[in-house]
């Protein structure tokens, strides 16, 4: 019988009645492997009624309580991250490496909310007035949604859940239906460190679901990581009804290579930042852009003498450079798009349609693929591929250049390589994009900054997780207060003032 995930409901496993599932698949095999059962609607309201009832247990606690729970669960990840690892790359199909800089990723997160006690600090100003004191306080929210994609099974959930739980809140988390048994294991592992039952629930579905947590009116706010297009929906439905949301959505990354940079470097950059985890990051590497036509000439030379060699294999092949796509229906849709790019006139130097891994002839499987000659405006370019296809679009100067990425409907990173220090920081100041890199490929910043995009990548002004993550989960209330003595004359009437 094929194995079957569940929901994650009080600490508990939670059998559905929807009667509906959707198919995991094996991305080595292309065989199905397990099924996950959908909510329904009132499955998902009687999941935030759970974590209402949890969420008042866990705000009571001081911030240091929840911080150890935190601590501990981070302490419990890393002893079981060879199991982790194994378990996400089997339904994903990353590498195994990989799936560990997934986990360690989203334990960066954890590690920085362990810090809340002194991060939901409020200010005091006494004597704001005469006798009167002025303070500030953060509360969390109370129930949350947390809404993931595939690409990152560990990462992106624990992003949200670290923000939302140290802060005080409880979580409704609807991780993606193709690769779910990471973030049920992750919210076990939440429980068995000491977070209360019914503070992180964990339903899966498809669109009823999502929709049942954008309408119901005990989810104050939604944060979300995936297309820009359902992005966008998640943005109309929260403000339509009155929800705070982070709703971050695609992107295609350029990479400016400027005469004067190192090329070893920028080539070992590019694969791994192209075509690593199978081209399946939002912060990829999908668009180089070479400065000059030595420059590029060079570049596409190199990049594709060394793109043949890339080593595609099995998500366990400890040799392998990247594995399979995560479905059959993906790698569809990456091969309509390598035919787009033809159809529209780019040269295409490198065709990974078709490829087949001896022994995995059915595992979803594409190799490494390589235009030169793309232009803007063709629809290849201007729309997210999300597989390991690598595009060159040649310019004259750093200006065209730089216009590429400001222009493009994506922002959400980009990277510039050169040891020009100037061109660099005039490069990054002006930039219309909310990531960059300069010398460095993939600009995810680290757990205490915050990570955003702009435009068509992410419809909200708050970022995730960092301070800014603190912020989005929390709410200030401001108190101010006097405790007077004697007659103080009659001020009801009167404005409070300063003076």
């Amino acid at each position: 019988m094929t194995r079957e995930i569940h929901h994650f409901i009080d600490g508990k496993t939670s059998k559905g009645k929807s009667g509906q599932f959707g198919d995991i698949f094996n991305p080595n095999t292309g065989e199905v492997q397990a099924r996950v059962q959908f909510a329904t609607r009132d499955e998902v309201a009687d999941a935030v009624a759970g974590a209402k009832k949890g969420q008042a247990i866990w705000a009571a606690m001081n911030p240091q309580r929840r911080a150890r729970v935190l601590m501990k669960y981070k302490m419990m990840v890393e002893d079981q991250m060879e199991e982790l690892a194994h378990l996400l790359s089997s339904e994903h199909g990353k590498v195994i490496a990989d799936a560990k800089g997934d986990l360690i990723r989203g334990l960066e997160v954890i590690e920085f909310a362990c810090g809340v006690p002194h991060l939901m600090k409020g200010e005091y100003t006494e004597s704001a007035g005469p006798g009167i004191d002025v303070y500030s306080m953060r509360q969390p929210l109370g129930v949350v949604a947390g809404v993931t994609p595939f690409n990152f099974p560990a990462m992106i959930p624990m992003w949200f859940m670290g923000m939302a739980l140290s802060t005080g809140n409880a979580m409704i988390l609807k991780p993606s239906e193709k690769d779910p048994s990471v973030p049920v294991r992750l919210a076990e592992i939440m429980l068995e460190a000491g977070l209360p039952e019914g503070v992180l629930q964990v339903v899966h579905g498809d669109k009823t679901a999502v929709d049942a947590l954008l309408e119901h009116d005990d989810i104050k706010a939604v944060s979300f990581v995936g297309s820009s297009n359902i992005a966008h929906y998640i943005a109309q439905s929260c403000t339509k009804h009155g929800k705070r949301f982070q709703a971050m959505g695609g992107a295609k990354n350029h990479g400016i290579i400027m005469p004067d940079a190192d090329m070893d470097q920028v080539v070992n950059d590019f694969l791994g930042a192209a075509y690593g985890s199978a081209g399946e990051r939002c912060m990829a590497l999908p668009v180089a852009v070479p400065v000059g036509k030595k420059t590029a000439d060079e570049f596409v030379a190199r990049i594709k003498a060394e793109a043949v060699n890339l080593r595609i294999g099995v998500s366990t092949d400890d040799t392998a450079h990247y594995g399979p796509v995560v479905s059959a229906a993906h790698r569809a849709t990456i091969e309509n798009y390598i035919q787009m790019g033809v159809d529209e006139g780019a040269e295409l130097l490198l065709d990974g349609r078709g490829f087949k891994l001896q022994g995995h002839e059915k595992g979803f499987f594409i190799g490494p693929t390589l235009f030169d000659h793309v232009k803007p405006g063709m629809q290849s370019y201007e729309e997210e591929i999300f597989g390991p296809v690598l595009q060159v679009v040649r310019a004259d100067t750093l200006e065209e250049a730089a216009a590429l990425p400001s222009n493009h409907q994506y922002g959400n990173g980009v990277a510039i390589f050169t040891r020009n220090g100037l061109a660099a920081r005039e490069f990054a100041a002006k930039v219309n994009v909310g990531m960059v890199g300069i010398n460095v490929p993939i600009p995810v910043p680290v757990a205490y900054h915050s990570f955003g995009g702009w435009k068509r990548s992410a419809f909200t002004d708050t970022n995730q997780y960092g301070t800014d993550g603190i912020r989005f989960f929390t709410k200030i209330k401001t108190v101010t207060q006097r405790w007077p003595t004697g007659d103080i004359g009659d001020q009801a009437f009167v404005i409070p003032t300063m003076s």
